[in-house]
Protein backbone atom coordinates (compact mmCIF):
# COMPACT_ATOMS: atom_id res chain seq x y z
CA UNK A 1 0.00 0.00 0.00
CA UNK A 2 1.33 3.46 -1.05
CA UNK A 3 1.03 6.40 1.01
CA UNK A 4 -1.48 8.04 -1.03
CA UNK A 5 -3.55 4.51 -0.10
CA UNK A 6 -2.85 4.75 3.39
CA UNK A 7 -3.52 7.90 3.62
CA UNK A 8 -6.85 7.48 2.01
CA UNK A 9 -7.62 4.67 4.21
CA UNK A 10 -6.67 7.05 7.32
CA UNK A 11 -9.39 9.10 6.08
CA UNK A 12 -12.12 6.99 5.11
CA UNK A 13 -11.88 5.56 8.99
CA UNK A 14 -12.25 8.96 10.67
CA UNK A 15 -15.29 9.37 7.78
CA UNK A 16 -17.12 6.50 7.98
CA UNK A 17 -16.42 5.24 11.52
CA UNK A 18 -14.97 7.75 13.73
CA UNK A 19 -16.49 11.02 13.36
CA UNK A 20 -20.24 9.34 13.05
CA UNK A 21 -18.63 8.14 16.95
CA UNK A 22 -18.67 11.49 17.88
CA UNK A 23 -17.18 11.95 21.60
CA UNK A 24 -17.13 7.75 21.86
CA UNK A 25 -14.82 7.63 19.36
CA UNK A 26 -12.01 6.33 21.05
CA UNK A 27 -14.36 3.00 22.20
CA UNK A 28 -14.86 2.66 18.08
CA UNK A 29 -11.75 2.65 17.52
CA UNK A 30 -10.22 0.25 20.48
CA UNK A 31 -13.14 -1.76 19.29
CA UNK A 32 -12.48 -2.17 15.48
CA UNK A 33 -8.34 -2.00 15.73
CA UNK A 34 -6.64 -2.18 18.74
CA UNK A 35 -7.68 -5.31 19.89
CA UNK A 36 -6.47 -6.77 16.46
CA UNK A 37 -3.60 -5.18 15.61
CA UNK A 38 -2.28 -4.01 19.00
CA UNK A 39 0.98 -1.81 18.55
CA UNK A 40 1.03 -1.74 15.38
CA UNK A 41 -1.39 0.89 15.13
CA UNK A 42 0.84 3.35 17.35
CA UNK A 43 1.80 5.27 14.48
CA UNK A 44 -1.47 5.39 12.90
CA UNK A 45 -3.16 6.47 16.05
CA UNK A 46 -1.24 9.80 16.71
CA UNK A 47 -1.88 10.34 12.92
CA UNK A 48 -5.41 10.02 13.81
CA UNK A 49 -5.39 12.39 16.87
CA UNK A 50 -3.52 15.36 14.68
CA UNK A 51 -6.19 14.87 11.72
CA UNK A 52 -8.89 15.05 14.14
CA UNK A 53 -7.85 17.43 16.21
CA UNK A 54 -7.23 20.09 13.28
CA UNK A 55 -10.17 19.49 11.90
CA UNK A 56 -12.51 19.22 15.10
CA UNK A 57 -10.41 23.42 15.45
CA UNK A 58 -11.13 24.40 11.64
CA UNK A 59 -14.88 23.21 12.23
CA UNK A 60 -14.83 25.13 15.65
CA UNK A 61 -12.97 28.08 13.51
CA UNK A 62 -15.84 28.47 11.08
CA UNK A 63 -18.27 28.31 13.18
CA UNK A 64 -16.84 31.23 15.46
CA UNK A 65 -16.41 33.07 12.39
CA UNK A 66 -19.83 32.51 11.04
CA UNK A 67 -21.54 33.06 14.44
CA UNK A 68 -20.11 36.67 14.00
CA UNK A 69 -21.06 37.18 10.62
CA UNK A 70 -17.41 37.15 9.26
CA UNK A 71 -16.93 35.35 5.64
CA UNK A 72 -14.30 33.67 5.52
CA UNK A 73 -12.14 30.94 2.84
CA UNK A 74 -10.34 27.81 3.17
CA UNK A 75 -7.21 27.09 1.57
CA UNK A 76 -7.88 23.98 -0.34
CA UNK A 77 -4.63 21.61 0.37
CA UNK A 78 -4.99 19.74 -2.71
CA UNK A 79 -5.25 22.51 -5.72
CA UNK A 80 -3.47 25.23 -3.29
CA UNK A 81 -6.52 27.52 -3.86
CA UNK A 82 -8.60 29.67 -1.71
CA UNK A 83 -12.28 29.26 -1.96
CA UNK A 84 -15.16 30.92 0.22
CA UNK A 85 -16.58 28.57 2.80
CA UNK A 86 -20.10 27.27 1.80
CA UNK A 87 -22.94 28.57 3.98
CA UNK A 88 -23.49 25.02 5.80
CA UNK A 89 -19.51 24.82 6.17
CA UNK A 90 -19.22 20.84 6.35
CA UNK A 91 -17.35 18.24 4.62
CA UNK A 92 -14.52 20.84 3.78
CA UNK A 93 -12.35 20.60 7.30
CA UNK A 94 -10.35 16.76 5.92
CA UNK A 95 -9.06 19.25 2.60
CA UNK A 96 -8.63 22.93 4.22
CA UNK A 97 -4.87 23.48 5.40
CA UNK A 98 -6.01 27.00 6.20
CA UNK A 99 -8.26 29.62 6.76
CA UNK A 100 -8.90 33.48 5.94
CA UNK A 101 -10.95 36.28 6.68
CA UNK A 102 -11.25 39.69 7.06
CA UNK A 103 -13.16 41.53 9.98
CA UNK A 104 -12.88 44.69 11.85
CA UNK A 105 -9.62 44.07 12.83
CA UNK A 106 -7.89 43.63 9.61
CA UNK A 107 -7.18 41.19 6.97
CA UNK A 108 -6.00 37.78 8.22
CA UNK A 109 -5.01 34.45 7.23
CA UNK A 110 -3.88 31.55 9.32
CA UNK A 111 -2.16 28.49 7.71
CA UNK A 112 -1.31 24.80 8.93
CA UNK A 113 1.41 22.72 9.80
CA UNK A 114 3.79 24.95 8.23
CA UNK A 115 7.79 24.52 8.18
CA UNK A 116 9.35 27.56 8.96
CA UNK A 117 12.96 28.01 8.71
CA UNK A 118 13.56 31.20 10.75
CA UNK A 119 12.10 28.62 13.72
CA UNK A 120 13.48 25.57 11.98
CA UNK A 121 10.51 23.58 13.03
CA UNK A 122 7.35 22.54 11.59
CA UNK A 123 4.60 24.61 13.32
CA UNK A 124 1.01 23.78 13.88
CA UNK A 125 -0.72 26.87 13.57
CA UNK A 126 0.25 30.23 12.24
CA UNK A 127 -1.92 33.68 12.08
CA UNK A 128 -0.53 35.89 9.97
CA UNK A 129 -1.51 39.65 9.47
CA UNK A 130 -2.70 39.47 5.35
CA UNK A 131 -5.39 38.57 3.21
CA UNK A 132 -5.77 35.35 1.58
CA UNK A 133 -3.16 34.88 -1.09
CA UNK A 134 -1.30 32.14 -2.67
CA UNK A 135 2.60 33.47 -2.21
CA UNK A 136 1.16 33.35 1.56
CA UNK A 137 -0.10 29.75 1.40
CA UNK A 138 3.22 28.57 -0.54
CA UNK A 139 5.78 31.10 0.60
CA UNK A 140 8.35 28.72 3.01
CA UNK A 141 9.06 31.91 4.88
CA UNK A 142 6.78 34.74 5.24
CA UNK A 143 7.88 38.12 6.13
CA UNK A 144 8.38 37.59 10.38
CA UNK A 145 6.44 40.79 11.24
CA UNK A 146 3.57 39.23 9.71
CA UNK A 147 2.56 36.64 12.11
CA UNK A 148 0.22 37.33 14.96
CA UNK A 149 0.49 34.28 16.86
CA UNK A 150 1.55 30.84 16.65
CA UNK A 151 0.65 28.27 18.49
CA UNK A 152 0.69 24.09 18.99
CA UNK A 153 -2.51 21.75 18.36
CA UNK A 154 -1.68 18.17 19.65
CA UNK A 155 -4.64 15.80 19.65
CA UNK A 156 -3.31 12.81 21.39
CA UNK A 157 -5.70 11.91 23.84
CA UNK A 158 -3.89 9.22 26.03
CA UNK A 159 -3.28 10.91 29.29
CA UNK A 160 -0.10 8.71 29.70
CA UNK A 161 1.24 10.10 26.46
CA UNK A 162 0.27 14.03 27.61
CA UNK A 163 3.26 15.14 28.83
CA UNK A 164 5.28 14.26 26.15
CA UNK A 165 3.03 15.88 23.63
CA UNK A 166 3.53 18.91 26.31
CA UNK A 167 6.99 18.79 26.06
CA UNK A 168 7.22 18.71 22.14
CA UNK A 169 5.02 21.52 21.96
CA UNK A 170 6.65 23.62 24.68
CA UNK A 171 10.30 23.05 23.04
CA UNK A 172 8.59 23.97 19.76
CA UNK A 173 6.59 27.29 20.87
CA UNK A 174 10.14 28.18 23.29
CA UNK A 175 11.96 27.78 20.03
CA UNK A 176 9.34 30.30 18.20
CA UNK A 177 10.29 33.12 21.09
CA UNK A 178 13.60 33.08 20.77
CA UNK A 179 13.89 33.14 16.78
CA UNK A 180 11.21 36.02 16.39
CA UNK A 181 13.14 38.23 19.86
CA UNK A 182 16.35 37.66 17.22
CA UNK A 183 14.15 40.22 14.69
CA UNK A 184 12.89 42.06 17.70
CA UNK A 185 9.57 40.54 17.63
CA UNK A 186 7.25 39.34 19.91
CA UNK A 187 4.46 37.28 18.34
CA UNK A 188 1.63 35.86 20.66
CA UNK A 189 2.27 32.23 21.15
CA UNK A 190 -0.49 29.71 22.37
CA UNK A 191 -1.20 25.70 23.11
CA UNK A 192 -4.30 23.23 22.34
CA UNK A 193 -4.11 19.76 23.91
CA UNK A 194 -6.78 16.85 23.42
CA UNK A 195 -5.49 15.77 26.90
CA UNK A 196 -4.25 17.68 29.58
CA UNK A 197 -2.86 16.22 33.10
CA UNK A 198 -2.71 17.69 36.59
CA UNK A 199 1.39 18.23 35.88
CA UNK A 200 1.06 20.13 32.48
CA UNK A 201 -1.73 22.15 33.20
CA UNK A 202 0.17 23.44 36.41
CA UNK A 203 2.65 24.22 34.17
CA UNK A 204 0.71 25.97 31.27
CA UNK A 205 -1.08 27.75 34.14
CA UNK A 206 2.72 29.29 35.43
CA UNK A 207 3.53 30.48 31.69
CA UNK A 208 0.01 32.05 31.48
CA UNK A 209 0.59 33.98 34.66
CA UNK A 210 4.46 34.85 33.20
CA UNK A 211 3.26 35.81 29.91
CA UNK A 212 5.53 33.51 28.76
CA UNK A 213 2.36 31.52 27.03
CA UNK A 214 -0.36 34.08 25.55
CA UNK A 215 -3.44 31.64 25.78
CA UNK A 216 -4.04 27.83 25.83
CA UNK A 217 -7.60 25.55 26.10
CA UNK A 218 -8.31 22.27 26.18
CA UNK A 219 -9.93 20.92 22.80
CA UNK A 220 -12.20 18.42 24.77
CA UNK A 221 -13.21 21.55 26.46
CA UNK A 222 -16.35 23.30 23.96
CA UNK A 223 -16.14 26.35 26.13
CA UNK A 224 -11.98 26.58 26.34
CA UNK A 225 -12.24 25.81 22.59
CA UNK A 226 -14.69 28.35 21.69
CA UNK A 227 -12.79 31.13 23.53
CA UNK A 228 -9.67 30.27 22.38
CA UNK A 229 -11.02 30.48 19.12
CA UNK A 230 -12.85 33.89 19.45
CA UNK A 231 -9.53 35.47 21.03
CA UNK A 232 -7.93 34.51 17.41
CA UNK A 233 -10.83 35.95 15.61
CA UNK A 234 -10.28 39.41 17.87
CA UNK A 235 -6.62 39.88 16.61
Amino acid sequence: MGKEDRARAIQGLIREFLEPAGDAFVEELVYRFLLTRGDSLGGSMRNLGGVMAQRRFTRAMIATLNLAGVPCQWLDSRSGAWMPVPSEGAGLEERASGLAWTSEVGERTMVYNRMLPLVGKNVDLSLLNCAARSDVANSPSPVPALFLALGELKGGIDPAGADEHWKTARTTLSRIRTAFSGHELMPRTFFVGAAIVKGMAEEIWKQLQEGTLTNAANLTDPAQTQSICDWLAGL
